[in-house]
């Protein structure tokens, strides 16, 4: 059975290189889904070596490498077995401006340069032969939690527990030594679960979606300071975020456009609904009896949970429906009374345009500015920052 709390890592990459360092890895990566779907190799060979590169002026091993090695063998046992759910074991990623999160399918401190060529092919070329590493990490998946936002960097690394420092949270100032830091977090998020990633991205890894919507930090940093607020954004999942920001990019870039099919604007907003209760439900899974979680969806019954995560239209059939689940959610979700009282009725009014917006129909900017302006409050009372404080 897998640990309820799995180990992740946390290491920090040079801040001078930092941009240069984190293209290579993406670079190459994105090459291999490339060749993916072309149909020339199989998921499995999607994936990027990262190295914790050794200082050279440490002669000694890591005093910890035998335990973040130990993850290999316990943590990641199971993905052997592709019938059993396991946890998913992170590395995230630093330069204390960005953080980024990547899926680890394999540690081992074998230097993988000396491999088979099929093997090296996966290293990026910075890992020149005198650049020495203390281990190296299979990364099948990266995906960006924070763009160019330390303090967003600060208040996402609190919520890890380094293991070997009492299980405090995670800081920067002055807690980032014996890298990597082997740390857990308590609420045991699934950044890369498949059925959401099916959902949310339509398939695509993350590393994609994240190379499609670049150029979206400059919105972030605006949305939390002069427009949702701090406590808003921050209280939003991450892929909710970067959801936010890219329909508010699209509005922005095209607002003086009429002809312009804003489509893009709402169809994020809904993901980000979508994304960020999702996560939401998960987090009170616990405190409510699992049959109430099982509804009907489209005449059959699904788990609101393990089947999801569901469109908004879905959710709010759901809310509108389930008079039993509404109420239990909103007695353990925070602002319950907005959940049962307003949510589902949003929800509905945004699915009036995601699906026609997703497929064919045409968007008008009239349309999306009203929608746009309803969600982040722009002449009215926002609707994002009341759903950043479900949870």
């Amino acid at each position: 059975m897998p640990s309820p709390h799995p180990r992740h890592l946390v290491t920090v990459w040079n801040p001078a290189t930092a941009d240069d360092a984190m293209e290579a890895h993406l670079e190459l990566l994105l090459e291999q889904v490339t060749r993916y779907r072309r149909g020339e190799v199989g998921e499995d060979d999607v994936y990027v070596w990262w190295g914790k590169i050794r200082s050279p002026n440490r002669m000694q091993p890591l005093v910890h490498l035998e335990e973040i090695l130990s993850l290999d063998e316990e943590e990641l046992a199971g993905d052997l077995e592709p019938d059993v759910v396991t946890e998913e074991v992170h590395l995230y990623l630093t330069d204390y401006r960005s953080l980024y999160v990547a899926h680890v399918g394999e540690i081992t401190a074998d230097d993988v340069r000396m491999e088979d060529d099929d093997t090296t092919a996966h290293v990026p070329s910075m890992y020149q032969p005198d650049v020495q590493c203390d281990c190296w990490f299979r990364l099948f998946d990266v995906r960006r939690l924070v763009q160019d936002d330390t303090l967003l960097v600060v208040q996402e690394l609190r919520k890890l527990r380094n293991t070997r420092y009492h299980d405090k949270p995670v800081s920067i100032y002055g807690g980032m030594h014996e890298l990597p830091l082997i740390v857990r977090r308590p609420d045991g998020v699934r950044w890369f679960d498949p059925t959401t990633r099916e959902r949310v991205t339509d398939g695509q890894f993350w590393a994609e979606v994240d190379s499609e919507l670049s150029g979206v930090g400059e919105v972030m940093a605006s949305l939390r300071m002069d427009v949702l607020g701090e406590r808003t954004w921050e209280r939003l999942v991450p892929a909710a975020r970067l959801f936010i920001a890219s329909a508010e990019k699209v509005y922005r870039d095209h607002r003086n456009d009429p002809a312009f099919d804003f489509s893009p604007v709402i169809v994020n907003i809904c993901k980000a609904y979508e994304t960020h209760l999702a996560e939401a439900f998960s987090s009170v899974r616990d405190r409510l009896p699992d049959d109430i979680w099982y509804v009907n969806v489209n005449g059959s019954s699904r788990h609101l949970i393990d089947d999801g995560p569901f469109t908004v239209g879905q959710v709010s059939y759901v809310l509108k429906n389930d008079e039993a689940l509404l109420l239990a959610l909103s007695n353990v979700l925070s602002n319950g009374h907005w959940v049962s009282g307003v949510l589902p009725h949003v929800l509905f009014n945004l699915s009036k345009y995601r699906n026609p917006g997703a497929h064919t129909e045409r968007l008008t900017r009239e349309v999306a500015r009203r929608l746009r302006n309803e969600q982040l409050g722009v002449g009215y009372a926002g609707m994002l920052k009341e759903l950043g404080e479900v949870g």
